[in-house]
């Protein structure tokens, strides 16, 4: 079974960077704007996406042939 965080659609580095920085500026907003407890939630949430996506991930192969000939 393939977890969410190994869903094809995280599999480039561009898009696991952008969910972490998404995170991060959402959690800057918060606390610019007085929100101590959002900003808070969401840096943990910044946090484990930096632990699930940078640190322990681990790419599944392609869902496509792995022989050129196959296809």
């Amino acid at each position: 079974m393939v977890s969410d965080s190994q869903h094809p659609f995280f599999r480039p580095l561009w898009r696991r960077i952008a969910v972490v920085l998404f995170c991060a500026a959402w959690a800057a907003f918060e606390f610019y704007n007085g929100n101590q407890t959002w900003g808070w939630i969401t840096l943990a949430v910044g946090a484990y996406a930096v632990w699930t996506f940078l640190i322990n991930f681990e790419p599944s192969a392609p869902n496509g042939p792995t022989d050129p000939k196959d296809s």
